[in-house]
């Protein structure tokens, strides 16, 4: 049920009555629909001035026609103000409808079929081999996750894809440091970090001898090449890493049906550069191989070096050939840092100038912004990096300190801690435009106050536990009167799940899960008014109180969707 198209339906009817040869969609019309800002002007506003163009006659007037037309039994009537129609819903069959509508569907509130028999591919993560998994990965890792499950949700077959960082000089030198001072116990006891710490030691060691880049180098080509020895150790690193990480994308919910990286795509870049060729794309500039793209405001795209060596964009460009023929892909969407604006660019217009703009414009930069920690920003440079794995750690350390506080006899500590811990750095992370830059609180990540993640998960617990002491008191959701359910509380309420299945869309097309997190926020601060203001199990009002339980189930459901959309777990004990 989308109470917009309801609405909407009325009016075009209302609209094809009054009007000779009037031909407004419901879609048409739901677009105009607005939310007036006081509620005593009205649930929805239609504003009839974009209408007296089509229909040739003035918006007070066109307001005034369709006012005694429009009937449905969500409508309870209509006013007429200037141009504008203000729509005013029946309270109690808004309730009964939408609460009756949520519980028929658990957990599937908001969901369409929209993506049927479509597929969309989501290049997110994208972690580098040898090293460690930092905060800087967080805003791609999860919104790419958030973001698969939202086009899930909407019936898309969806490909999460990890397109990994191995490929480069620096696994020449990390396979020379492993064969001068290292040794495999040493690896697989200490996994990335001692691969790391081999790696600065070469840094460190080369300084001196600065013959030890041309050994790194040799081991690279080795690896080029497909050398036995130089392949076992590079494939063996990469293991070590994806051990390591696994850690943390379990901790986070997060799983990839490929983990396709770079390396992937060392074959397959020959017969791109080969059409780049024959489509006479390709220039020399400096000794290297460049796309030139000053017609598009661009600077070249550098194919090939001098050397001949390929770049990032060249894998990019395999990756994409790959991907369309494997997936036959509707979208394919980077989740990628906006730093990398002009590499995206430049890829998806080379895409277009080779003839392939039918499928590469689905093609879709997912741009986000940049995280900072407490006040700093990061740099390996200055040695200040934050680890993913032991942020999380430390959040679910500091969560269960607060249950411990706040909840001593909640019986799973642990579990619940995991859930609050991990959801609260998730949240934070969601809760802003994504485009926007980050810097991570822990006071205000971990607050059970406000727009926070746990705040929400705390209301989620809260209906929970309303309808357990129901269900021990023995009383039930049967035969609800949704009569008395004509309070402000309970509409602002009703209204936000009311709009929840089109927030869903909205944060799909536009890609952006905040607007999911935001709304589901606010859902939850409008229950919580709505609990302090009026007592929900009433012994005296059986009917009334089966109705209030309802909302609160209803309200329960849509909570723990919307942070599951997100990637946030909902507990039921707090």
């Amino acid at each position: 049920m989308d109470m917009k198209q309801i609405i909407a339906k009325a009016i075009a009817d209302a609209a094809l009555e009054c009007f000779e040869g009037c031909s407004l969609t419901c879609e048409e019309i739901a677009a105009m629909l607005e939310l007036p800002p006081d509620k005593k002007m009205g649930d929805f506003a239609l504003p009839c001035f974009r209408l007296a163009k089509t229909l040739r006659k003035g918006p007070p007037m066109i307001a005034a026609a369709l006012a005694p037309k429009c009937a449905c039994e969500t409508i309870d009537h209509v006013e007429v103000v200037g141009g504008y129609l203000n729509i005013f819903l029946s309270r109690s069959c808004l309730a009964k409808n939408i609460v009756e509508a949520v519980l028929a569907n658990p957990g599937r509130w908001g969901s369409s079929t929209v993506g049927e028999g479509k597929t969309v591919c989501l290049d997110y993560s994208s972690i580098n081999i040898a090293k460690r998994f930092h905060i800087g990965h967080l805003s791609t890792t999860m919104i790419g996750h958030a973001l698969k499950r939202i086009y899930d949700f909407n019936g898309y077959k969806t490909v999460g894809i990890n397109h990994l960082g191995d490929w480069g000089s620096q696994f020449g030198k990390m396979v020379a440091a492993y064969k001068l001072w290292g040794n495999r116990e040493e690896v697989e006891r200490g996994g990335v970090q001692a691969m790391v710490d081999l790696y600065v030691r070469f840094h460190a060691e080369a300084e001196k001898d600065p013959s030890l880049d041309d050994l790194g180098r040799s081991w690279f080509k080795k690896i080029e090449d497909g050398d036995a020895e130089a392949l076992e150790i590079f494939s063996w690193f990469k293991a070590v890493t994806l051990k390591d990480t696994q850690r943390v994308y379990d901790l986070l919910g997060v799983s990839f049906d490929s983990y396709n990286g770079e390396a992937f795509y060392n074959d397959k870049m020959e017969p791109v550069v080969a059409e780049l060729r024959e489509k006479n794309l390709l220039v020399e500039s400096q000794g290297a191989q460049v796309v030139n793209l000053d017609s598009y405001n661009m600077p070249p795209a550098l194919v090939l070096r001098s050397d001949g060596a390929t770049l990032y964009i060249t894998r990019d460009l395999a990756a994409a050939f790959y991907r369309h023929n494997e997936y036959k892909f509707d979208k394919c969407l980077y989740v990628v840092a906006y730093q990398q604006n002009l590499h995206f660019k430049q890829l998806f217009k080379i895409l277009d100038l080779m003839g392939h703009g039918d499928w590469s414009k689905g093609m879709e930069h997912v741009a986000f912004g940049m995280v900072s920690y407490e006040g700093r920003a990061l740099s390996t440079r200055e040695g200040f990096v934050v680890y993913l794995e032991d942020l999380l750690n430390k959040a679910i350390e500091k969560a269960r300190e607060i249950i411990e506080e706040k909840s001593p006899n909640l019986p799973n500590k642990d579990e619940v801690a995991r859930q609050i811990g991990v959801g609260a750095v998730v949240y934070f992370d969601l809760h802003n435009d994504r485009i926007k830059d980050i810097d991570f609180c822990w006071d205000r990540a971990l607050s059970f106050e406000g727009e926070t993640g746990p705040y929400v998960q705390y209301t989620h617990a809260r209906c929970c536990s309303v309808l357990r002491k129901a269900e021990a008191a023995s009383m039930t959701m049967e035969n609800a009167d949704f009569s008395g359910m004509t309070d402000d509380e309970a509409l602002d309420v009703l209204m936000l799940i009311a709009r929840f299945p089109e927030i869903v869309r909205k944060a799909m097309d536009a890609n952006e899960p905040s607007m999911i997190t935001r709304h589901t926020t606010s859902l939850a601060q409008a229950y919580n008014k709505y609990y302090f203001e009026h007592r929900i199990m009433d012994e005296n009002d059986a009917a009334g109180t089966a109705a209030r339980l309802a909302l609160t189930s209803a309200v329960r459901d849509v909570i723990k969707t919307g942070l599951y959309l997100i990637g946030v777990e909902a507990p039921e004990r707090m």
